[in-house]
């Protein structure tokens, strides 16, 4: 028999199409999937459990540009930035898929092996259980939220001169071009300092 011309549908393929139609159009549907790929929307259902399904594929491709290598650091708090601003770098590149991804429970197990990576990180660090998930949550809030921030106009304030608002105007114009990295620097700085402190407690 001779090669098929084309590739075999798999779930790798799936879900880099769906990625590409999130970061066309912000959104994807299984037949959209299916027609990009040339193939009918039954044939895309053998891969995969329906829309969730895509979604965490989707998920799994954005997962895999994060460094799982910046959580071999000794310190906890040096692994636990570096990981960080790796993983604001992936979702920097597909900010469209941010609030898909924040909304749906997570399933993908690549993602969840980082995941658990980080909670074993804390775990043996000497965060009390009860507090990992916080820890966790928290990060993933100022990572994701400054992914967003990365994709927003600048400048983000559009203060005209009949508004009103001198002290907010005045206070843009100084911040200079990178506000949203020495933003994610502030806040991620904050966090580890407040993190360090649950352990000193």
């Amino acid at each position: 028999m001779g090669r098929p011309r084309k590739a075999l549908l798999d779930k790798e393929r799936i879900g880099a199409t769906a990625l590409e139609l999130v970061d066309e159009k912000g959104d994807f549907s299984v037949p959209e999937v299916a027609r990009r790929l040339g193939v009918q929307t039954a044939s895309v259902y053998h891969h995969v459990d329906g829309r969730a399904g895509v979604v965490e594929l989707l998920r799994e491709r954005v997962t895999d540009a994060i460094d799982p290598g910046t959580l071999g650091d000794a310190r906890w708090d040096i692994a636990l930035e570096a990981w960080a601003r790796s993983y604001r770098a992936a979702f920097a590149a597909h900010p469209r898929a941010i609030p898909m991804l924040m909304t749906s429970p997570i399933r993908a197990p690549r993602a969840l092996a980082q995941y658990d990576r980080v909670a074993g990180l804390l775990l043996d660090a000497g965060f009390a259980p009860a507090a990992v998930m916080a820890v966790i949550t928290g990060l993933d809030n100022i990572v994701l939220g400054s992914a967003l921030d990365m994709s927003a106009p600048e400048p983000m304030w559009e203060v005209s001169a009949d508004v009103g608002a001198p002290r907010l105007a005045a206070a843009q114009e100084a911040t200079g071009p990178d506000r949203a990295d020495h933003a994610f620097d502030l806040t991620l700085t904050g966090f580890l300092a407040h993190c360090r402190g649950l352990l000193e407690a």
